[in-house]
């Protein structure tokens, strides 16, 4: 039911003076909206850690797709959207790509999801910028969600003596020329949390005020 002010027979000293607490509660609250939000994605920040251990569960369709739309939401040069994706949740194809290089992928083997990102570089010379800002939006989008993540560095990284691994996961899914393959970002139920980044262990020591200070090494603060 719907009650005017006007109508309850208060003077108006007092409709002006309830008005007035409304506005006040009003701007309190779109605060502690923003300053909730502010924190919320810190806290999403300090608790998303790389996860190479899940379990067996696999993704939902609606989280599949909010981890594809934080994909296809994320910024690129230009507005060029230079990136392709490919979502593998095939588990022979997962297994495959395990193998894209000796080291630090057989991990994916075991994922619910794997997304390969491609750039392509005839419509963009900053397709590795726009890939590597739409992985760590999945990544960030999954960790919201609870589930865990992993980047796989595929550019600049070798199959065999012969093979890159780009080439190797370009035979695999047959994605054409010119994509370039950068990275495979693997996603699955987290088998347990990963202790969260400690950030009063920040390093601050990275970060130069108006131009770059030339850190000491060994105690000695001569200029370089």
């Amino acid at each position: 039911m719907s009650i005017r002010i006007d109508k309850l027979g208060y003077s108006p000293k007092f409709k002006y003076s309830f008005l007035l607490l409304i506005i006040v509660v009003y701007f309190d609250v779109c605060k502690l909206k923003r300053k909730y939000k502010m924190k919320f994605f810190q806290q999403l920040q300090i608790k998303r850690r790389s996860v190479r251990k899940y379990t067996q569960e696999l993704l939902s369709s609606d989280e599949t797709k909010l981890i594809l739309e934080a994909a296809l939401l994320s910024p690129t040069s230009k507005n060029k959207h230079s990136w392709s994706f490919i979502a593998v949740e095939d588990k022979d194809t997962l297994k495959a790509l395990s193998v894209c290089k000796p080291h630090s992928a057989a991990f994916v083997a075991d994922a619910a999801m794997a997304v390969v990102i491609a750039g392509n570089p005839l419509i963009s010379n900053a397709c590795v910028e726009d890939a590597s800002i739409a992985a760590i939006n999945m990544q960030m989008q999954a960790e919201e969600l609870g589930i865990g993540s992993c980047w796989v560095q595929v550019r600049s990284r070798n199959y065999s003596e012969t093979i890159t691994s780009g080439e190797y996961i370009n035979d695999l899914l047959n994605i054409p020329m010119p994509l370039e393959v950068v990275c495979v970002i693997s996603f699955g139920k987290k088998e347990k949390e990963r202790t969260p980044a400690d950030i009063q262990n920040l390093r601050w020591e990275k970060v130069h005020i108006d131009k770059y200070e030339f850190e000491p090494e060994n105690g000695d603060n001569t200029e370089l």
